[in-house]
């Protein structure tokens, strides 16, 4: 980033470069006063479709089927087996990685 030197003042560093003329430096450029003759007039004026525009519908679908009903003690049976499997893997996890931290504990003391 380039910083300002002396007594600038900070916002000259985001100022339009001079075009040569120094009194009218500091004014954005006058805006185009011509308007171009093909411009664009804006969307085409919409008409509302007329009624039955839609396709006649032949097939119905069949109505949604019932769910099996829900065991929810044999759901609350397996959810605390997996938890003990996931604790189980986790246990285990930990365990190896004990051993093997003191492993590299004790291969860096001796």
């Amino acid at each position: 980033m380039t910083t300002l030197s002396g007594g600038s003042n900070p916002d000259d560093y985001w100022r339009r470069p001079g075009t040569g003329d120094d009194a009218v430096a500091d004014q954005p450029p006058a805006p185009a006063t011509t308007n171009p003759a093909s411009g664009y007039a804006g969307p085409p004026p919409s008409v509302p479709p007329p009624s039955g525009w839609r396709p006649p519908v032949h097939l119905q679908p069949a109505p949604p089927r019932r769910l099996p009903p829900q065991d929810m003690a044999d759901l609350d049976v397996a959810e605390q087996r997996s938890q003990r499997v996931t604790y189980g893997f986790g246990v285990a996890a930990g365990v190896v990685l004990v051993v093997v931290v003191c492993l590299l504990c004790s291969r860096i003391l001796f």
